[in-house]
C-alpha cells in the first residue's frame, strides 16, 4: 500500500486559544487526566487528592461579570499589528517598540512571541476615581469595539466613558477590565519576572485581591507606599492625602533574585576608613536586637588580645565561629573605658570589584507627581497630560530588578503607557549604566480633550504624546552625547529609536454567517473563501500578520531573497530566536522557485493556497514544512 500524500498546514489566523494552551500545560503535568482534549475532573481530583477543595463553601474572590471577563480572556484575537515606519525612529536598527491599540488585543497578539520573555512589567492603570474611563470591553467582538472607539468604523461609535460611583457595577466594571489583561501579562513574564502596579485608595483593596487571584498570594513581593505629594494647608475634611501604592508580584517568588539599588551618598560617606583592600566601615560583630531562640552556632566565646574571653553582649554574634576564623583579618578589637572589649568587623564597600548595594524599603519618597509634571514641561514647554508618573520613580524600580544589566537585554513592558514615562526611564537608565534594556510600550489612541493644551499643540491622542515624548527624550540624550569623547566606543551602538505598530483588522476573511440560508448564498460565501485574503491587502501587512501569529517577535527582519527571478520571495528572521521562514504571496508559485530555494525539511515555507496545484503542493510538503494561506 502506498503512503498517503503529506499535506500542508494552514497558517494561524488568530492568536492562540488560551484554554487549549492551559489544557496542554495540565496534560504535561498529569497526562492521565486528559481524554480527547478534555479534562476529566474526577481523575484530576483523584490525582491531586487532598489538595483539591471540594467544600461547597470556601474562600474565593468574585464579582459581577467575572464569568464574562474570563470568556473575553479566552477569546482568541482576530486582529493584527500593522507597521508604521514613517512614525518610527531608526526602524532597521532599533529593538524598542511602541504599539498603538487596545492593550488586551495587543497582549494576546504578543503572547506567542513573547511568552516567558519579559523581565519586568510596570503599569499605571485607570484608578477608577469615577472620572477616568474604563475600557468598554464587548464580549461579542472586542476588535470591533476598538475600531469604533478610534473612529476606524463610523456607525454609532462607542466612546470611552467614565465609570461613576453611581454605577451599579462600579467596582465590578474595573475588575472585569483588569482581570484578563493581568492574566495574559503574567504569561509574558519570565520565571524570574516581576510586575509593578500603581494604584490609589479607590481600588487598592480590590487590586490586591485580584493580584492574589492571578499571580497567587504566595508571589506577593511587597506593597510599596509612595509619597506622591507634599500637601500643605487645607484641602480635605479629615486627612490630607499624600500617598499612593505600588503592588509588586513575582511570576515565581522562589525564582526572583533579591532587589538591590545603589547606596545613598550618606551611606557612601560612612565608608570613611581604608586599607590595602579599599574603603570600609566598622560594624559590631554582636547582632543587634533580641531573640527568644538564638542559633547555637552563633553563641560562643571569643578570646580578646589580652587573653580574656568575651561573651556576646547580645543574644548572638552575626558570624559563626568558622566564618570568624576565615575572616580574622577583618576583625578589630576596641577596648572600652571599663576595660571590656568591643568587637567590630570591616564591612567593605566593594565586593569582588562591584560596589555594595542596599535592599530597597517599602516607603518611597524621592520624587513626587510635581516632578513628573516638571519633566513634561521641560520636554514640551507645557503640561500636555495630567499627573504623569515621574520617570525617576520608574527608573528606580527598574534598577531594583535589572541592576548592572549592561550585558543583558531585559524586556520592560508597560501596557498602560500613557505619556511613556517608562520608555524615558529605560532610555536614561541605559545611558547611565551602558545597559541594553528594551521597552515595549502599549497605549490606546485615546482622544485628548478638544480644549486641552495637548490638542492646542497638535496632539489628538494620548498615543501621539507618548511617541513624541520618546522622540524628544532620545533627541535630548543624543545632544548630550555630542561633543563628548567616546572612550568606551559604545556611543554608536546606543539604541535611541523605536518601531511603531498599530492594531488593525486582520487581512483574513472572517465568517460572519448568512442572513439567507439557501444553497445559492452558501455557494457565494464559500467562493469568497477560495482566497481568504481580503480585497486590497498589501504584502507587507500580510507578512507581518503571518509572522506575529506564527510567533515571531516585532523586531523581526523582513528581507527579499535575492537571486530568485520567477517569484517574489521574502525571508523573515527573528534575531532574538534565530528562527526564520520564507514566504511568497504571488498568485502562482513557479516550480522553478521551489527548486531554486533548495528547501530542506527544517525550512518553513509559506505561500497562498491558490498559488499551488496538487502536484507542487505534494512535492513541497515532502521537501519542507509547508504552510498555506
Amino acid at each position: 500500500m502506498s503512503e498517503p500524500v503529506k499535506r500542508c498546514e494552514p497558517v494561524a489566523t488568530t492568536t492562540p486559544d488560551l484554554v487549549s494552551e492551559r489544557v496542554r500545560q495540565l496534560q504535561a503535568l498529569f497526562p492521565d487526566v486528559v481524554t480527547e482534549g478534555r479534562i476529566d475532573f474526577d481523575k484530576l481530583h483523584a490525582a491531586l487528592g487532598d489538595a483539591v477543595n471540594g467544600e461547597p463553601e470556601r474562600y474565593s474572590f468574585t464579582w459581577s461579570g467575572k464569568r464574562d471577563a474570563i470568556h473575553l480572556l479566552q477569546m482568541p484575537s482576530r486582529a493584527t499589528l500593522l507597521p508604521a515606519p514613517d512614525e518610527s525612529e531608526s526602524w532597521d536598527e532599533t529593538k524598542h517598540l511602541f504599539i498603538e491599540g487596545d492593550n488586551l488585543e495587543v497582549l494576546k497578539l504578543l503572547y506567542k512571541a513573547y511568552f516567558g520573555r519579559v523581565k519586568m512589567i510596570y503599569i499605571d492603570p485607570p484608578y477608577n476615581t469615577g472620572k477616568d474611563f474604563i475600557y468598554p470591553d464587548k464580549f461579542a467582538d472586542p476588535l470591533d469595539t476598538y475600531l469604533r472607539i478610534t473612529g476606524q468604523r463610523d456607525e454609532n461609535g462607542n466612546g470611552l466613558t467614565s465609570n461613576p460611583e453611581t454605577s451599579g457595577r462600579y467596582h465590578s466594571a474595573w475588575l472585569s477590565m483588569m482581570y484578563p489583561r493581568l492574566f495574559v501579562a503574567r504569561q509574558l513574564l519570565r520565571d524570574d519576572g516581576v510586575i509593578f502596579v500603581s494604584i490609589d485608595d479607590h481600588e487598592v483593596h480590590n487590586l490586591r485581591m485580584l493580584m492574589n487571584e492571578v499571580f497567587g498570594e504566595e508571589n506577593l513581593v511587597a506593597a510599596l507606599t509612595w509619597r506622591k505629594k507634599v500637601v500643605r494647608g487645607r484641602g480635605a475634611t479629615h486627612i490630607l492625602p499624600q500617598t499612593e501604592y505600588i503592588y509588586i508580584y513575582a511570576r515565581n517568588l522562589a525564582s526572583l533574585p533579591p532587589f538591590s539599588e545603589p547606596l545613598t551618598q550618606e551611606m557612601l560617606a560612612e565608608y570613611n576608613l581604608e586599607d590595602q583592600k579599599g574603603p570600609y566601615k566598622l560594624i559590631p560583630l554582636a547582632k543587634s536586637g533580641t531573640s527568644q531562640s538564638p542559633r547555637p552556632n552563633l553563641v560562643y566565646q571569643i578570646k580578646a588580645p589580652d587573653g580574656t574571653w568575651i561573651d556576646c553582649p547580645t543574644h548572638q554574634w552575626r558570624w559563626s565561629k568558622q566564618t570568624l576564623q576565615q575572616n580574622w583579618g577583618d576583625v578589630e578589637f576596641k577596648q572600652r573605658r571599663n576595660g571590656g572589649w568591643a568587637i567590630y568587623t570591616k564591612q567593605r564597600l566593594f565586593i569582588d570589584g562591584e560596589e555594595r548595594q542596599r535592599t530597597p524599603t517599602s516607603y518611597y519618597d524621592r520624587v513626587t507627581t510635581t516632578d513628573g509634571t516638571e519633566e513634561m514641561k521641560d520636554l514640551f514647554g507645557s503640561v500636555v497630560i495630567d499627573f504623569p508618573k515621574p520617570s525617576e520613580l520608574i527608573r528606580d524600580l527598574i534598577t531594583w530588578v535589572t541592576p548592572r544589566s549592561s550585558l543583558q537585554k531585559d524586556l520592560v513592558l508597560d501596557f498602560f503607557a500613557g505619556s511613556c514615562s517608562t520608555a524615558q526611564a529605560v532610555l536614561e537608565l541605559n545611558r547611565e549604566d551602558n545597559g541594553n534594556r528594551r521597552f515595549i510600550m502599549v497605549q490606546l489612541p485615546e482622544l485628548t480633550p478638544a480644549d486641552s493644551t495637548a490638542r492646542q499643540q497638535g496632539f489628538e491622542t494620548i498615543a501621539e504624546i507618548g511617541k513624541e515624548r520618546i522622540r524628544r527624550v532620545a533627541a535630548k540624550l543624543h545632544d548630550e552625547q555630542n561633543g563628548r569623547l567616546d572612550l568606551d566606543g559604545d556611543a554608536s551602538s546606543e539604541d535611541l529609536g523605536f518601531r511603531v505598530f498599530k492594531l488593525n483588522e486582520s487581512h483574513y476573511r472572517c465568517w460572519t454567517g448568512l442572513e439567507e440560508r439557501d444553497a445559492e448564498h452558501y455557494a457565494e460565501q464559500m467562493e469568497l473563501f477560495i482566497d481568504p485574503l481580503l480585497d486590497g491587502w498589501q504584502p507587507e501587512g500580510v507578512i507581518w500578520e503571518v509572522a506575529i501569529k506564527e510567533g515571531y517577535g516585532l523586531t523581526a527582519r523582513i528581507e527579499p531573497v535575492s537571486g530568485i527571478t520567477t517569484n517574489a520571495v521574502t525571508r523573515v528572521t527573528d534575531p532574538d530566536t534565530g528562527q526564520s521562514f520564507l514566504i511568497c504571496l504571488d498568485d502562482t508559485l513557479d516550480p522553478a522557485t521551489a527548486e531554486a530555494l533548495q528547501l530542506s525539511v527544517d525550512d518553513l515555507f509559506i505561500c497562498r493556497d491558490v498559488a499551488l496545484d496538487d502536484t507542487l503542493m505534494a512535492n513541497l510538503a515532502l521537501n519542507c514544512r509547508l504552510k498555506t494561506i
